[in-house]
């Protein structure tokens, strides 16, 4: 019944977006896209390549933060794609395309929580930090982040493909809001739970960790100054994470008022697209900007190895 509603919903949507200039939206986002792919790629290829930066916790978490935001452009940029050509798609390739995004999503908000955390870590307790989240520590640590992000997303698959035998083969649209939104009121009330919750624990966390990193240096004059390095860094990640959770927001809502008759047409439509094209990949487009490039280290090894490149450019040419 799920993927019956899904189909009727999808050819409904694609028979009012006709006529409409939706592929201007692609613009947004295979420019975003782009910037992300780029400069992530640059940040994962210093960190990984330099043996000082692949040993330190931080580091390894903004790396699998980063992994996680690539994939979740690249997946996103085939579904808009797809979605403003009104391209038609394979039922089991848009149940992947749904799992992997929220996967992704998922796993970046944790990385990014768990980069918060580690920083509340190195400062409370400088001298027990070596111990208390070694390297090998933060690979088990990311490892359980895919995990523990990919197991509700995997479970609607399972649940769609054990209730469905005449399934359609292929799509009109592929879109998670209207894949999640048709599967039911039981199941959207653990979707809903699955969301809040995992969003309020998060939120919560990064609240204390910061009043607590505020509570134990504030002695130390770092917040003194106006413009000071301890200001602006809390400024931008708190600017970064609250683009990180407002889509997720956004996203709630518009499953909330999916079946709702003033928003179930047009607004809606234009709510998700927006969100899809704009909102979900303008944190990522910021986050080598706010997190990666302000680490010294990792501008530093960028600079060196973008130096060493022109360099060689430079010989070959000469040669």
């Amino acid at each position: 019944m799920a993927f019956t509603i899904i189909a009727n919903v999808s050819e409904s949507w694609l028979d009012r977006m006709h006529g409409w200039h939706m592929e201007l939206f692609l613009v947004p986002t295979v420019l975003l896209t782009l910037d992300t792919l780029v400069l992530d790629l640059l940040l994962v290829a210093c960190i990984f390549c330099s043996p000082v930066l692949r040993q330190e916790t931080r580091y390894l978490l903004l790396a699998n933060t980063l992994v996680a935001d690539m994939t979740f452009a690249s997946v996103n940029l085939a579904m808009v794609t797809c979605t403003v050509l009104r391209v038609a798609v394979q039922r089991v390739a848009c149940e992947v395309a749904m799992a992997v995004t929220i996967t992704a999503y998922c796993c970046a908000v944790l990385g990014v929580t768990f980069m918060v955390v580690d920083t509340y870590v190195a400062v409370r307790w400088p001298l027990h930090y070596d111990s208390l989240l070694p390297p090998s520590r933060a690979r088990k640590l990311s490892a359980g982040l895919w995990l523990l992000a990919s197991m509700y997303p995997l479970s609607l698959i399972i649940i769609l493909e054990a209730l469905e035998e005449d399934a359609p083969q292929r799509l009109a649209l592929c879109l998670v809001l209207i894949t999640v939104g048709a599967l039911g009121k039981e199941m959207m009330v653990g979707l809903h739970m699955f969301f809040t919750i995992g969003a309020v624990l998060c939120f919560l966390l990064i609240i204390y960790c910061y009043v607590r990193l505020y509570v134990v240096t504030r002695r130390s004059g770092i917040w003194q100054q106006r413009y000071s390095r301890a200001r602006v860094t809390v400024l931008a990640h708190g600017v970064l994470l609250l683009l990180y959770f407002v889509p997720g927001l956004v996203f709630t809502v518009e499953l909330a008022l999916f079946e709702h008759k003033y928003m179930a047409g047009q607004p809606n439509m234009w709510v998700n697209i927006t969100n899809m094209s704009v909102l979900m990949l303008l944190p990522r487009a910021l986050a080598p900007y706010l997190y990666g490039l302000r680490y010294r280290e990792i501008y530093t090894t960028l600079k060196q190895l973008l130096f060493k490149r022109r360099q060689l450019n430079q010989v070959n040419t000469v040669s």
